[in-house]
């Protein structure tokens, strides 16, 4: 078997989407807390990306819960997945991912994935995951920064 596929450099910027709609009451009520968050961490880039607004973005990715978080590390996906709407648990997700650098680390193509060493249950790794990024996610993310 293979290493695990190469993660980005340690010093790769950190990024936060929140995918979301904007008819989720849910949503709406949590989007002033994403704020604070964002304001606590000023070194990873906040975004807020309605799923609808945005659809050709998504790609093959298909949120079914809301909040859902796609959490990079320069171009490596670190987490995909939903998330309670607590303002603690964004800080303590980012925490545990900055300090395990193989969190979240898609495997290897000829490696099954691995349930990823973070402080929550995630999926499997998506295949869209590649999909999403590539199509256009990273600019509608670039579209939609969280007001610090």
């Amino acid at each position: 078997m293979s290493d695990a596929t190469p993660l980005s450099p340690p010093d790769a910027p950190w990024q936060l989407i929140c995918l979301c709609a904007d008819w989720c009451g849910t949503c709406r009520e949590w989007r002033p807390q994403l704020a604070q968050e964002a304001a606590r961490h000023p070194t990873v880039r906040f975004s807020w990306v309605d799923i609808e607004d945005q659809a050709d973005a998504m790609g093959d990715v298909d949120v079914e819960t809301f909040p859902t978080l796609l959490i990079a590390q320069g171009p490596t996906v670190r987490f995909l997945g939903p998330v309670l709407p607590s303002i603690g648990s964004i800080g303590r997700l980012l925490e545990s991912l900055r300090e395990d650098p193989a969190a979240g680390a898609a495997p290897a193509a000829d490696e099954p994935p691995a349930a990823p060493a973070v402080a929550v249950a995630l999926p499997p790794w998506p295949p869209a995951c590649a999909t999403m990024t590539a199509s256009g996610l990273a600019a509608a993310a670039a579209s939609c920064p969280i007001e610090r």
